[in-house]
């Protein structure tokens, strides 16, 4: 059974740093795409990174380029996302997601094969 876990997630203030991890068992992730989405209360879910775990091609949202970075970890089959610069509206429950290696970054956070629980970020004074 595919399953993804995030962790990392807290409580910091505006200009802070947070890092989140996505693990994966059950499978291999470079036989997938997989992508950090967040949702706000009351928002739609976004998009805001997709990385083709095994070229290590990463795609980003303008909404977090320059202050967010993806990277991986191939031997343990982890994701993680380093996020920097936090701003208030970065408020939002993360959930890691893996989708078609091939698509799913052209398309999440549609096209989603299998979620993650989530993990909270809260930005505030």
């Amino acid at each position: 059974q595919l399953r993804l876990a995030e962790s990392g997630g807290g409580s910091v203030q505006p200009g802070g740093s947070l890092r989140l991890s996505c693990a994966a068992s059950g499978f291999r992730l470079d036989y997938y795409a997989v992508a950090w989405v967040r949702q706000a209360p009351g928002k739609e879910r976004e998009g805001i990174s997709c990385i083709r775990f095994a070229d290590g091609d990463i795609y980003y949202a303008d909404s977090v380029k320059g202050r967010f970075t993806v990277s991986r970890d191939r031997a343990n089959d982890m994701v993680f996302l380093q996020m920097n610069s936090l701003k208030y509206e970065d408020t939002a429950t993360y959930y890691c997601a893996a989708g078609d290696v091939d698509r799913y970054c052209d398309a999440y956070p549609r096209s989603t094969y299998t979620w993650g629980q989530g993990t909270q970020v809260t930005v505030a004074p």
